[in-house]
């Protein structure tokens, strides 16, 4: 599978609804650094009940 930005093998699969979609190391990295700046998702993370498995 190649990843959904680029040309490069995907190293990480996602799958939603039975659409999978490849991302390559580098645009993982990013949409994770993407993801963790949201501010959408600080708001998700206080209204629900997060347990680490640690």
């Amino acid at each position: 599978m190649r990843c959904h930005y680029c040309d490069q093998e995907a190293a990480y699969e996602a799958e939603q609804a039975d659409v999978v979609v490849g991302l390559c190391t580098e645009h993982f990295r990013e949409r994770v650094e993407e993801l963790a700046e949201d501010d959408g998702l600080a708001a998700l993370s206080d209204r629900i009940d997060v347990e680490s498995t640690e």
